[in-house]
């Protein structure tokens, strides 16, 4: 398995390799920047000494009259106080008076050729290969009293002393350098084991990963969610927040901004009311929509750093609810069709257990006709077997709550359409005639029955339903199909119709509302056997007032 550093490890490394080249940069700089700072001051030492032994004027009487011993003595002393390498005196034909390492010189012939200008009167100052070996050194000429240039002063520093200085100062830095590197890989290792107890431990790559199943796992939320901190300002908003609320600016954008620029200002978001609880499932209003939102603390050591708030869309609530009570109506139909099964069980039993068989087999006669003849007409116009089922146990409802349901001969379902599903179909039939039996009720022993007609057509499926209840009010036309509407005081309110416009305007269908004279109302649905491309919503035509309704 092949080794790889942790980040702690790696992040060290990197600041050391920084350092370790930053300094080895710096000290070659340094060691060239001294070694020319040391030649240009040797130089100028060299050249002032040079200079200054050339003024002497026993020297200049000692060179012109080439005494060897008054030069040596003078000399011997000069040298000896000196910083310099050697020191030399030549005559006015470059030849050696004295030498302060080589007395064996005395005699010879200067070595080096640079001697021509000292000979014109000019002092200079070069690197040469001299009689002991390469050395910075300067010249001066010895100029008597009438101006001729009797003599050569030179005095010079071997290269090689002046790298030793060299060497012995850039020994000094790096000791400097190397405690300095010393402190900064110990500050190094610290940084990087504090950034990692930031990243609590996590490796970069981990953290990354973390990212991105942080972000699929909010854009994988069904509910709409927005983080903000304690500033209010938005952190994190997932897709269906922004769908929800209607933002088309990416999320990016979104990220900073004070959260009354996104939502607009409702009491859910007032900072004191914030601040002092968290909220679940309370609705609100939120960019002119209804949603069930919640909002919780986000706490960090103690420290308030934001809230979570998410919220959902009403209707996909109310939506749920609408289904879950048409599972219970569905129930009770089968209660009603059990109840009357055990009636009618317990009238046959107690016919035979008194030896009445002759009126018991007239019995059975008479119920199996009129269910036999129910069973058969509703199996054989009918495709679904659920909505079968459906339809005989609003049958059995109809009749216990005293109401007649009569389907007309010409029924007849062969298929369903395309954008319908057989649970939306069995809804939108269910809750048309929840709605005509209950409004039946209304006008008590004078209402007539409830009649159905569900036919297949060539080009769309045709749904009626009427009764002959007490009608709608005018004030509530145009309204009957909105959430809530209803005129019950118990029991769902406003959800059946509701449910019903729904399914029908997504199958791309209408519905009508009309008369039913001499009172009462008909319900007209109409589903297109194939989807639209452009899908029609829902929209009553002609609701008149007298048209009844008893919204759900």
């Amino acid at each position: 398995m092949r080794f790889r550093p942790s980040f702690q490890i790696k992040l060290f490394i990197y600041l050391v390799m920084l350092f370790m080249t930053l300094f080895s940069i710096a000290g070659i700089y340094y060691y060239y920047d001294i070694e020319r700072q040391l030649y240009e001051d040797m130089g100028t030492r060299a050249k002032v000494q040079a200079e200054e032994i050339a003024l002497i004027p026993s020297l200049i009487t000692a060179v012109e009259n080439k005494d060897v011993p008054a030069i040596n003595h003078l000399m011997m002393s000069i040298s000896a106080r000196s910083d310099a390498s050697y020191m030399v005196i030549g005559d006015g034909k470059a030849i050696h008076l004295f030498h302060s390492i080589y007395a064996d010189r005395v005699g010879k012939m200067l070595v080096g050729g640079d001697n021509g200008d000292v000979l014109a009167g000019r002092s200079t100052t070069t690197i040469r290969l001299g009689g002991i070996g390469l050395s910075l050194r300067s010249k001066a000429p010895i100029i008597n009293g009438q101006g001729n240039v009797v003599g050569i002063v030179s005095v010079g520093y071997l290269t090689s002393h002046i790298n030793n200085l060299t060497i012995e100062k850039v020994i000094r830095i790096l000791l400097a350098a190397a405690t300095l590197l010393l402190a900064l890989f110990t500050f190094s290792w610290f940084f990087s084991r504090s950034i990692k107890r930031q990243m609590f431990s996590l490796e970069p790559r981990e953290i990354g990963l973390l990212v991105r199943q942080q972000k699929a796992l909010m854009e994988s939320i069904y509910e709409g969610v927005i983080a903000i901190d304690a500033q209010l300002r938005v952190a994190v908003i997932n897709q269906a927040a922004k769908k929800l609320l209607s933002l088309d600016v990416p999320s990016r954008e979104l990220r900073g901004q004070p959260l009354g620029q996104v939502i607009a200002p409702v009491s859910f978001f007032d900072p004191q009311v914030m601040l002092e609880k968290d909220i679940h499932d309370e609705i609100c209003l939120f960019n002119n929509l209804t949603v069930i939102a919640s909002r919780v603390r986000i706490m960090l050591e103690d420290q308030l750093q934001g809230w979570v708030i998410t919220f959902r869309d009403c209707s996909d609530i109310d939506r749920l609810s609408i289904q879950l009570s048409q599972v219970q109506r569905y129930a009770d139909n089968l209660r009603v069709i059990r109840h009357e099964q055990l009636n009618w069980t317990a009238t046959l039993a107690g016919l035979l257990h008194m030896g009445r068989y002759d009126e018991a087999i007239r019995y059975i006669e008479a119920q199996s006709e009129s269910a036999q003849e129910l069973l058969d007409f509703v199996s054989a116009r009918f495709c679904s077997p659920k909505l079968c089922g459906l339809l005989l146990g609003k049958y059995a409802r109809a009749r216990e709550k005293g109401v007649e349901l009569k389907f007309d001969p010409a029924c007849e379902l062969t298929h369903l359409p395309a954008a319908l599903s057989e649970t939306e179909l069995m809804s939108i039939i269910g809750n048309l005639l929840d709605n005509a039996i209950e409004a039946t009720l209304l006008r008590g022993n004078e209402a007539g029955p409830v009649d159905v007609y569900v036919v297949s057509g060539a080009d769309d499926l045709v749904i009626e339903v009427a009764d002959h209840g007490i009608g709608i009010a005018p004030e509530r036309r145009g309204q009957i199909f909105s959430l809530g509407v209803t005129s019950k005081t118990q029991g769902d309110h406003g959800l059946g119709l509701h449910l019903v416009a729904s399914y029908v305007s997504h199958a791309g269908g209408t519905i009508e509302v009309s008369d039913n004279p001499p009172t009462g109302a008909v319900f007209s649905v109409f589903i297109p056997h194939h989807r639209p491309e452009e899908k029609s919503g829902f929209m009553p035509v002609n609701p008149r007032p007298e048209a009844l309704e008893e919204s759900k």
